[in-house]
């Protein structure tokens, strides 16, 4: 088999566009139905619910607090628009960071959720980014373990990874494989 992989010169937000035209293709092709997508304020999930409408695209975002106190980062704006469109707000802690992030905070150290985030980040913020909100869906039970999706995430702002992998939940971590990557930065 033979596929195409495409490399963005930079990271960031420019990609998004690219990102989810290259993803909607790819689901088209697979007959993939389900499309998780990592977000911060909102924005890069509303476009994705429009992009990939009729499909089931679940947003993920970190918990409220994870940047300043009490605060939820998606704006109550883009959270209707998310919600209009289909889309499933998904709210949580980081797979990877939990109450390691508080020890590592308090006693500057590392776990091993540290170690196997920042492994993954040889491959780039998103694709760590990609695999957590997958492992995090499917422990929430808002993706199959036995159906591949296509999985999006960023490096800061916007979209510019995009993967195709069959999730697992957090306890079979090591299960994961990642089939295809559809997009990422050359970096």
């Amino acid at each position: 088999m033979e596929a195409k992989i495409v490399y963005f010169d930079k990271p960031g937000v420019d990609n998004t566009e690219d990102v989810l035209r290259i993803a909607k293709k790819r689901a088209k092709e697979l007959g993939i139905k389900t499309v998780v997508v990592a977000t911060t304020v909102g924005d890069t999930a509303v476009r994705a619910t429009e992009v990939f409408k009729g499909m089931k695209v679940v947003v993920v975002t970190h918990n409220a607090g994870y940047r300043v106190p009490n605060t939820q980062e998606v704006t109550e704006e883009n959270y209707k628009k998310i919600v209009q469109n289909g889309g499933i707000v998904f709210t949580a802690t980081h797979l990877f960071s939990g109450v390691g992030a508080a020890w590592r905070k308090k006693f500057n150290t590392y776990l091993i959720g540290d170690i196997v985030a920042n492994t993954l980040r040889l491959m780039g913020q998103g694709m760590k980014v990609v695999i957590e909100i997958s492992v995090m869906t499917a422990d929430a039970g808002l993706v199959r373990t036995d159906e591949d999706i296509i999985a999006i995430a960023g490096t800061g702002r916007g979209a510019d990874y995009a993967v195709v992998l069959k999730p697992v939940n957090s306890s079979d971590l090591f299960d994961l494989r990642i089939k295809e990557i559809l997009c990422k930065p050359r970096f």
